[in-house]
C-alpha cells in the first residue's frame, strides 16, 4: 500500500510538500519554509543530520506522509531527534488524520519506517501537543508527560470585546496606566514592520534587549546571539513577511523599545516565536505586556481567532485569557547505553540537563518567575555547535 523512503535532499519547497503540508494535521511549525530553513541553515551548524522519512502511495506515488528528523551525538549517544534543533514549539507528521491511521494499519509500512531510523540509542521527541497525532502508536511507545503546558488566548470579534471578556478589569487599569506613563514619555508609535530594513531595525533590536538581559548560548541563555540562529530567524522573517511571518516593533520617538516576531498560521491563529523588550529603561512601564496588548488588536483586525503564546509556563500568559495545553513526549530507546541514559536523565536530579537537551525544551520553557523570561531561541548550550556559528 505504501513505499517507505530515506530522502535526506527532500525539497520542502517543492508544490507536493505544500499540499500536503495544506492538507495535513501539521503545526506551522513543519511549514514549508520553516523546515527548508532548519535543515539548511540549523542542522550545518549544529552538526545534526538529516533523517527525512517519506512515505508515497504504492498505487500512484503520492506524497501521503513525510516525517522530518534529524540523526545527532551527545558525546557518545546516538539521538534520533524531531528537526526541531531549539526553534521549534510544536512538532507533528506532516500528514492528516485519516492518512496516518491507514499508515499505522499497515504493518509492513511501520516496520520498515522502524528499520529506516536504525541504528539509535535514543529517539526522543518532544513537544506534542494534547490533540497531535499519536506519533507514539508509530514507535511502539507511550506518551509521557513533560510537565509544562503551551498556551493560546482566544481573540474576539474587537478589540474592546476582547479586553473586556479576556482580561481582567484589574488588569486593563493597570495596563492603560502603564500605557500612559510610556506615552508622556514622548510619541509612541506600534506597527507591523513591512519593510527589509525595519524587520532587520527590529531584529538588531531584540538581539540586543535579549542579550543584555538573558547573556549568550554559552551562558545557557539566548540563542538568537548566534550567528546561525540570528540568521534563520531573520530569513524567515524577510522571506516570509507577505504572508508567513510578522515583525512587530513598539517605538519611543525615534527609539525602538519592544520587538516581537511570530508566525501566521492558516489565517487562524498567530503564534508568538519571540520577543525582545528594553527592561531596563521601560521594564516599569511594562512594555512587553503592552506590546503584546497591541498584537492581539492587530490580530484580531486581520480576523485571526487565537493569539498563540506557545510552550512555557510564564504566568503573564493566563493575564492575557491563555488557557493551558498539556505537552507530551515520546521515548524508546535502542541499545543498553540508550536504556541507562534515558534511566539516569528520568531518575537524577543532575540529569535533568541532558534530559532536556533529548527532549529539545530549553531551560526558559520551565516554569519561571512572573518576569518575562526569553520567549525562544534559547536552548541549553551544545559542545557540537561551533562558537562562530550557533
Amino acid at each position: 500500500m505504501f513505499e517507505v523512503a530515506i530522502q535526506n535532499s527532500f525539497d520542502f519547497q517543492a508544490q507536493e510538500y505544500a499540499a500536503l503540508f495544506e492538507g495535513s494535521a501539521a503545526t506551522v511549525f513543519q511549514h514549508p519554509r520553516w523546515l527548508s530553513a532548519v535543515y539548511g541553515k540549523l542542522c550545518p551548524a549544529n552538526a545534526a543530520e538529516p533523517l527525512i522519512i517519506v512515505v508515497r502511495s504504492a498505487a500512484d506515488g503520492r506524497l501521503v506522509m513525510v516525517l522530518p528528523l534529524v540523526r545527532r551525538r551527545y558525546a557518545f549517544l546516538r539521538v534520533v531527534e524531531f528537526a526541531d534543533l531549539c526553534v521549534s514549539d510544536y512538532v507533528s507528521p506532516v500528514t492528516d488524520a485519516q492518512s496516518f491511521a491507514a499508515i499505522l494499519a499497515d504493518k509492513e509500512c511501520v516496520a520498515h519506517i522502524r528499520r529506516l531510523i536504525k541504528p539509535y540509542d535514543i529517539i526522543r521527541i518532544g513537544k506534542l501537543a494534547d490533540q497531535s497525532l499519536p506519533l507514539e502508536r508509530l514507535f511502539g511507545t507511550k506518551r509521557d508527560g513533560m510537565g509544562f503546558n503551551a498556551y493560546a488566548a482566544p481573540l474576539d470579534e474587537s478589540f474592546p470585546q476582547w479586553r473586556e471578556r479576556r482580561l481582567a478589569k484589574s488588569y486593563r487599569k493597570e495596563l492603560d496606566k502603564k500605557s500612559r506613563q510610556l506615552h508622556r514619555k514622548g510619541a509612541v508609535r506600534f506597527e507591523c514592520a513591512g519593510d527589509p530594513a525595519s524587520i532587520r531595525a527590529v531584529f538588531e533590536a531584540m538581539k540586543t534587549y535579549r542579550g543584555l538581559r538573558f547573556g549568550g548560548p554559552e551562558q545557557g541563555g539566548d540563542l538568537l546571539q548566534a550567528k546561525a540562529y540570528f540568521d534563520f530567524y531573520l530569513g524567515l522573517a524577510l522571506e516570509g513577511r507577505n504572508d508567513f511571518t510578522r515583525t512587530y516593533g513598539l517605538w519611543l520617538d525615534d527609539r525602538l523599545i519592544a520587538g516581537v516576531f511570530g508566525l501566521s498560521h492558516r489565517n487562524t491563529s498567530f503564534l508568538i516565536v519571540m520577543g525582545g523588550f528594553d527592561f531596563k529603561n521601560f521594564g516599569k512601564q511594562s512594555v512587553g505586556n503592552l506590546i503584546y496588548e497591541q498584537v492581539a488588536s492587530d490580530c484580531i483586525e486581520r480576523g485571526e481567532k487565537f493569539l498563540d503564546f506557545t510552550i512555557g509556563d510564564e504566568p503573564y500568559k493566563l493575564t492575557f485569557g491563555a488557557r493551558p495545553t498539556p505537552m507530551a513526549r515520546i521515548t524508546r530507546t535502542g541499545s543498553v547505553l540508550g536504556f541507562a541514559a534515558n534511566m539516569l536523565a528520568e531518575s537524577m536530579p543532575g540529569a535533568r540537563r541532558l534530559a532536556r537537551r533529548l527532549a529539545h525544551v530549553p531551560s526558559d520553557k520551565l516554569p519561571q518567575s512572573p518576569v518575562h523570561p526569553p520567549k525562544a531561541g534559547t536552548c541549553e548550550p551544545n559542545a557540537t555547535v561551533p562558537e562562530t556559528t550557533a
